[in-house]
């Protein structure tokens, strides 16, 4: 286990080095520069661009600027170019925000898509398979941004209350129990629609691993030997149908920044998704590339629980 352990954490500390000079690189070559003057704008003189240069080491070798970015990055000295802060700081206090939509988003998903696909893989056929089936489609036919659109004009038209935003304007300073409850329903209208797609695609991976395993050998000789269905479906087919699904919670993690570019963006969340699209269209290097550090970190992280997940869901497999 320990070795396994080790073995595993150095290799990904490997990839991890890899993937950094990698998207070092493909940041630098990128159009443009991040000194580039605006002739339009006449506060930027061209003294300002040198000491801009000095000062962020951009005079320098791609190798020595890498150096000096990830070891002022490790000691939190980097600072973002935008607005001359923290770059841990500020992405720490966007992660808190995206948190608490990645982690209602996740149980959404996740708790809805196993019941829809199981029961429309044992009734296979039938109205509720084909009711799934269809609504399924139709969530993954709809752009997000549309379906968000038409969820906040009916929410708003038909309960007239605010859903832009972390909070409505103007409950600071009010009780604690209604600054929760604010707080709580403008996180469920973002959660939930983070959801839905989720919700659509994995529960029709749900009805095929689990129509896939019900037609194997083992399951068949279990319901001729008189198990109850329950058992049948729930303990012999289920489990061996969770095998593909542990890699899809490993993998689950990057949606953390990735997945919430497009509702943080429409909700006006101040979540790390957004952040990360604001800082591509400022030419923030430091944002930028610290985001991407940060992603596959939890990439890695991912399918290092995932090769653990393994173990306790297939007792064949030992590491």
């Amino acid at each position: 286990m320990l070795a396994f352990i080790g073995r595993s954490a150095f290799q990904k500390v490997i990839t991890l080095f890899f993937v950094a000079v990698i998207s070092f690189l493909i940041i630098h070559l990128a159009p443009g520069e991040p000194s580039q003057v605006d002739p339009l704008n006449p506060k930027f003189t061209p003294e300002m661009v040198e000491r801009f240069r000095t000062e962020f080491h951009l005079d320098k070798p791609l190798y020595v600027q890498f150096f000096y970015f990830y070891r002022d990055l490790f000691n939190g000295r980097t600072l973002s170019w935008k607005d001359n802060q923290s770059v841990l700081k500020k992405i720490g206090e966007r992660f808190l925000n995206s948190l608490p939509l990645f982690i209602v988003g996740t149980i959404l998903t996740w708790t809805i898509s196993f019941p829809i696909g199981i029961r429309s893989a044992i009734f296979r056929g039938g109205v509720y398979d084909r009711s799934a089936t269809f609504f399924a489609y139709l969530l993954i036919s709809i752009p997000g941004f549309f379906f968000a659109y038409i969820l906040i004009i009916a929410v708003v038209s038909q309960f007239h209350v605010p859903v832009i935003g972390m909070e409505t304007f103007g409950t600071t300073g009010t009780s604690w129990i209604q600054m929760t409850m604010d707080r709580i329903w403008h996180l469920l209208l973002p959660s939930l629609l983070g959801a839905t797609g989720g919700i659509a695609v994995l529960s029709r991976y749900v009805r095929s691993q689990m129509l896939e395993v019900e037609g194997q050998d083992y399951v068949r000789t279990a319901r001729a030997k008189g198990l109850p269905p329950e058992q049948v479906h729930y303990k012999h087919a289920l489990r061996n149908a969770l095998l593909p699904f542990v890699t899809m919670f490993g993998l689950i993690l990057p949606g953390l920044i990735g997945g919430s570019v497009i509702i943080e963006s429409i909700f006006s969340w101040p979540g790390i998704g957004r952040m990360a699209f604001e800082a591509i269209l400022a030419r923030d290097y430091p944002i930028i590339l610290t985001v991407n550090f940060v992603s596959a970190v939890l990439v890695l992280a991912g399918t290092f629980i995932s090769d653990l997940l393994y173990m306790v869901v297939d007792p064949r497999i030992r590491l």
